[in-house]
């Protein structure tokens, strides 16, 4: 058995091996990562998928998380040497449903904020290319409309940006 807790058991010193979920910021995770405790990074400013993806959407939490923001997500924060850095186990992506009324608005709300999610937590920093990820993720959303999931379609201009055009492109 491990013991695994959310960032507020820093405040009262870990026990040995405990891991720490880092939700209110990395700051959390940093602190935890630098005494040696493993962490999975789940901020808030980036991984809530509860959270509005668009100002005039309905959505917790006063701050937007949209598409590009989950993308830029980086897991393991450059303060940590490569010691410390060994400690982010990875990342988790939040979607807590009790004030999200049904199945359809779940699927809405998580994708596809999770493909982002997905390819910075499997992807090297390096390697990572918005642009290209929008590309790809057109193909994608083909997939997800073909198995029924009730994804949130892309935004025009940020297609219109990656691509060129969006006349084409049914998102």
């Amino acid at each position: 058995r491990r013991l695994v807790g959310w960032d507020e058991i820093l405040q009262g010193g870990l026990a040995p091996g405990a891991t720490v979920m880092s939700w209110r910021g990395t700051g959390g995770g940093i602190t935890a990562a630098k005494a040696g405790h493993d962490v999975v990074m789940a901020p808030t400013s980036h991984t809530y998928f509860d959270y509005r993806q668009a100002p005039d959407e309905a959505g917790l939490g006063g701050s937007v998380i949209d598409l590009e923001k989950v993308y830029a997500f980086e897991p393991v924060p450059g303060e940590l040497n490569a010691d410390e850095a060994k400690h982010i186990l990875g990342g988790q992506g939040q979607l807590w449903g009790e004030l999200i009324p049904d199945q359809e608005r779940r699927e809405f709300m998580a994708f596809p904020r999770a493909c982002a999610l997905s390819e910075v937590l499997w992807s090297p920093r390096d390697s990572r290319d918005f642009g290209q990820f929008v590309a790809g993720l057109v193909e994608h959303l083909d997939r997800l409309r073909l198995v029924g999931v009730n994804y949130r379609p892309l935004d025009a201009a940020l297609v219109e940006s990656v691509m060129g055009s969006a006349k084409d492109f049914d998102y």
